[in-house]
């Protein structure tokens, strides 16, 4: 076999990894490994939710539960599965889902695995304005949803700015966001220290994630998020990946750098912010999910979509765990996550250290 062939074949198995979907003059190219886990972790994720809905102490099977979902359920199950639990396990799924995606947006454009929204600031952002609503405006649901986005926003446009040098840099962009991050704490602090008992309790979930109570005008804000910016990542995906090559490349390619950036950082805050408004800052899913959907798939780029799956699954799996776990659905989410995320950081960076030594 001549060397002109040997440098072929590699070539050639990397295209068949990949589809292409045609109709008419437009096509779309996917990766088959990709779809299938996509659709694996929305099984799983689906499962997920099925089991935590049946769980509590008015306990369902899984038959039980996918028969009231259809409407033909035991006595007094649609109260309980349809009124209280579900819109319970679509926050956690739908916050799941827009955490994962922001988190691979946030990765990709930062070029750090460090590089998710709740390290560089913007959940807490989100989550110091919808303390400023409860605490200081004494608002209702709808009004602290806009609190958390206009606080995420806020945030978002403050760390762009002071990141900005001829441009905004992955590593620039994630020291300001710490910087950013330590401030709000001491916002959200100070927002404690100034409120009554009453409002401090009822913000509490706002600190550490939580999906106790939640109904459907919270499913409400976690879908609109979706619905709304997912569409946006997932058009902007193929920039995602071009930029990943240099701002050089990527306007080489007819990508301009700096307003895709802009537009995928606005896209990557406000799902971060209406997930913020739905549930509060639940830590570790937006680093966690990108990374985790990488070693799966086996494929390089941002992985937007696996990752948004993973995201629902690490989400809607904690909730069912803390469920569990304790008995009751008292447990914040967040306070798994941030357990378990900890010990995730603690591999992630133990992981890069070993890699600069080989």
């Amino acid at each position: 076999m001549s060397p002109v062939q040997d440098k072929r074949r590699p070539a050639a198995r990397a295209g068949l990894r990949h589809g292409v979907l045609r109709a008419g003059r437009w096509s779309l190219r996917f990766d088959p490994r990709a779809v299938l886990v996509c659709g694996a972790l929305a099984a799983l994720a689906a499962f997920a939710m099925v089991l935590a809905i049946g769980t509590g102490t008015y306990a369902l099977s899984p038959a039980e539960v996918v028969r009231t979902l259809a409407g033909d359920g035991p006595p007094g199950a649609e109260f309980v599965v349809l009124d209280l639990r579900l819109p319970r396990a679509l926050v956690a799924a739908l916050v799941g889902f827009g955490m994962g995606m922001a988190g691979a947006v946030f990765q990709s454009l930062t070029r750090n695995p460090l590089g998710s929204p709740d390290v560089i600031g913007f959940g807490n952002g989100a989550s110091a304005g919808a303390l400023v609503a409860i605490i200081v405006l004494d608002a209702g649901t709808a009004q602290t949803a806009i609190g958390a986005v206009l606080g995420g926003c806020a945030t978002a446009a403050a760390v762009y700015l002071l990141a900005w040098k001829r441009g905004v840099h992955g590593y620039r962009l994630v020291l300001v966001g710490i910087g950013a991050s330590a401030v709000l704490g001491a916002v959200t602090n100070f927002l404690y220290l100034r409120a009554d008992i009453g409002k401090a309790a009822q913000a509490a979930s706002w600190t550490i994630g939580s999906l106790n109570a939640r109904d459907w005008s919270d499913v409400t804000v976690a879908a609109l998020g979706v619905a709304l910016l997912g569409p946006v990542v997932l058009v902007y995906a193929r920039r995602l990946t071009m930029l990943e090559m240099g701002d050089d490349t990527a306007a080489a390619l007819g990508v301009p750098p700096e307003r895709s950036r802009l537009v995928l950082l606005a896209a990557g805050t406000g799902l971060t912010a209406l997930a913020v408004a739905a549930a509060g800052p639940v830590p570790f899913v937006a680093m966690a999910a990108p990374q985790l959907a990488r070693r799966v798939t086996r494929a390089a780029g941002p992985n937007v979509l696996p990752a948004a799956w993973m995201g629902a699954l690490l989400l809607t799996s904690a909730d069912l765990a803390t469920q569990r776990l304790t008995g009751s659905a008292l447990l914040p989410v967040g306070v798994l996550t941030g357990v378990a995320g900890g010990a995730y950081l603690a591999w992630l960076l133990r992981a890069e250290r070993r890699g600069a030594r080989l």
